[in-house]
């Protein structure tokens, strides 16, 4: 049973991550099935006719059992989520209007048996994204039901839109970075993305990062491989990294900007998130030399005070002027200090931002 659950997980992950028109899955013993992903526009009331092939990887004959089921969701990575049996409702049915030719198959050792099948459309299905699977399993579907299987099955994927009144909208839920402090440009964000219509999206766009002088110093862009999002569901999109070509410094901001929809009719969202780049290795020293700068002046200005008030006569003349001395040092100390900070910032701004 173990090796049936990994090997299902794996090709259904292959074949289904984010709906994105991959190739077939092939395993060194099993089953492989292509194409992994039929993706179409269709009509209601319309019958349309399909096939697809079943390698069988082993060198002995195989019995092979078909059967469809429906998909009810998506799983953190992408992985489809089947419903249990032939009568969930997952409100985005499919596997109704699935009519297998036949519902077994004899695939000789190493060989390829392709499979014809027709897909009929209610005439009033409901517009927007229809999804399920035919499955290709080495035990018979009750038998798989029962929790009693020990072969192994694959499945490819079956994503049509129904024409008619779809409804298109996407929103960023969340647009963030792992922390809010960096040592260096190697920045990893995380995306969320909600599908409040009744249509798959896929979300593509660039994302955008500027530092602190409103430079642009990278773009990536986000979700290239154009994984989907399952209508009223959220995906998170992670594994996003910038890895700049500097060391980096203060204030930067990154922009997201993602497009989706149909042609014609493409809609877009964006959002902003902000971070920071403090270089510790390069700002811990540079603190260090400031510390015994403003050290050397402290004690430099002392030492000058020390021999005015030394040549001062004494009585009220002495501290009357050693009042002013004391305020004259600690406004000195601190436009001074003040000074080699700004201009501390300033080196590093033009150096590393």
């Amino acid at each position: 049973m173990s090796i049936r659950f990994s090997l299902f997980s794996l090709v259904c992950f292959i074949a289904l991550v984010g709906f994105a028109a991959l190739p077939a899955f092939a395993q060194e013993v099993g089953v492989r099935i292509s194409p992994a992903l039929i993706e179409e526009t269709v009509n209601p009331g319309v019958q349309s006719k399909y096939e697809f092939q079943v390698e069988n990887l082993n060198s002995a004959e195989q019995v092979f059992y078909l059967f469809s089921r429906n998909i009810r969701g998506v799983a953190d990575g992408g992985a489809p989520i089947f419903a249990k049996n032939e009568f969930e409702r997952t409100g985005y049915e499919l596997a109704d209007w699935i009519t297998l030719t036949t519902n077994e198959i004899v695939v000789p050792g190493g060989g390829k048996v392709t499979v014809p099948f027709t897909l009929s459309v209610p005439s009033d299905a409901s517009p927007g994204s229809h999804f399920g699977g035919i499955f290709v399993s080495a035990e018979p579907p009750e038998i798989e039901e029962s929790g009693a299987a020990v072969g192994y099955q694959v499945a490819n994927i079956l994503s049509m839109r129904v024409s008619g009144d779809a409804v298109e909208q996407s929103s960023i839920r969340q647009f963030s970075t792992g922390k809010f402090m960096y040592g260096s440009q190697n920045v990893d964000f995380k995306v969320r993305i909600e599908n409040t219509g009744n249509v798959l999206v896929r979300p593509v766009g660039p994302l955008v990062i500027k530092n602190s002088l409103g430079k642009e110093v990278g773009e990536l862009l986000f979700n290239e491989s154009q994984a989907g999002v399952f209508p009223a569901d959220t995906r998170e999109f992670t594994n996003i990294q910038w890895i700049g070509d500097s060391v980096g410094f203060g204030r930067y901001e990154a922009v997201l900007t993602a497009g989706y929809g149909s042609d014609g009719a493409r809609q877009s969202m964006s959002s902003t998130v902000t971070f920071w780049i403090l270089p510790i290795n390069i700002i811990g020293p540079a603190l260090g030399i400031l510390g015994f700068v403003l050290l050397v002046i402290v004690v430099g200005v002392r030492m000058y005070i020390t021999r005015t008030l030394a040549q001062l006569n004494s009585g009220r003349r002495l501290v009357r002027r050693r009042g002013q001395q004391s305020s004259s040092m600690t406004l000195l100390l601190v436009v001074t200090a003040l000074t080699v900070i700004a201009l501390f910032l300033l080196i590093m701004l033009v150096l590393f931002a």
